[in-house]
């Protein structure tokens, strides 16, 4: 809404002048947007449990599974609160990456592709992470070879900005040859996609509604989900991004992955291992 359009204190120009020119009904801006409640938060802190568990869950499975957990809650309220999260089957996803139609799309590039070493392929995306009162998104590139995290950032919103931002940011520190997400408009935005043009990196994108395209991101989150934020009670901005550098730094440097003959990200990625 284009409330903060419109200023009170302009002696030029009346309220309902102004409401009129931005498009908002005179009663609709005095009205405040109303919040999510505690028990918003509480359901959807439950709904995320069952989803990062079962991402292929659509909301009559998600209520059933809280129904058997005992939380009383109806369909109609899981449905609201995935769509308020932006959530569906087979894949989490912020109301944000809609893709625009104007967007740059971009083929898949990752089938059958042996993944030879570090910087050959990252692969990003958004998730939500609860912050005391409210959710807030956090984004990650991750060496798809080493599962090393090369950047990440917990951002108020998951804008193409945000994104291209932390972005730079991590091809200060490498550049990878193939860089590959979903086809959310963050990703396909003009000012995104320059980034990777001017570093050389060719873009891979998700098929639609194709969740395992992005497998290894998406194992990351079910991964800090779990081990980090699910434990935690994050208390605030602060709080949420100390807590997960610490998780961060360990989940690099000492978490040990099967899949990497149990060595650690980091040695993998920064020729140690």
């Amino acid at each position: 809404m284009r409330r903060g359009w419109i200023d009170p204190q302009d002696g030029t120009l009346p309220i309902t002048a102004q409401c009129a020119a931005a498009g908002v009904s005179r009663s609709g801006w005095y009205r405040e947007p109303r919040g999510l409640s505690a028990r918003d938060l509480d359901d959807m802190s439950a709904i995320d449990r069952v989803f990062t568990a079962c991402p292929m869950y659509g909301s009559p499975r998600v209520t059933a599974e809280l129904l058997r957990q005992g939380r009383p809650i109806n369909h109609k309220r899981v449905e609201r609160l995935m769509r308020e999260m932006g959530i569906q089957a087979l894949y989490p996803r912020p109301r944000t990456s809609v893709p625009e139609p104007l967007d740059a799309r971009f083929p898949y590039l990752l089938k059958g592709l042996e993944i030879v070493g570090p910087n050959h392929v990252w692969g990003t995306d958004f998730t939500y992470v609860r912050v005391g009162g409210r959710w807030m998104y956090l984004i990650a590139f991750l060496d798809w070879f080493s599962r090393y995290v090369v950047d990440w950032e917990l951002c108020e919103s998951a804008t193409a900005e945000a994104a291209a931002s932390v972005l730079e940011r991590a091809l200060a520190k490498a550049t990878p040859e193939i860089h590959n997400s979903d086809q959310g408009c963050q990703f396909t935005a003009a000012e995104y996609v320059a980034v990777l043009a001017a570093h050389g990196v060719t873009v891979s994108m998700d098929g639609r509604g194709r969740c395992f395209d992005n497998i290894f991101t998406e194992r990351l989150w079910r991964t800090v989900k779990y081990e980090e934020v699910f434990v935690r009670d994050y208390t605030g901005d602060a709080h949420a991004r100390s807590s997960l550098a610490d998780y961060f730094r360990f989940y690099n440097g000492q978490r040990l992955h099967s899949s990497l003959d149990y060595k650690t990200p980091a040695e993998i990625y920064l020729g140690g291992g």
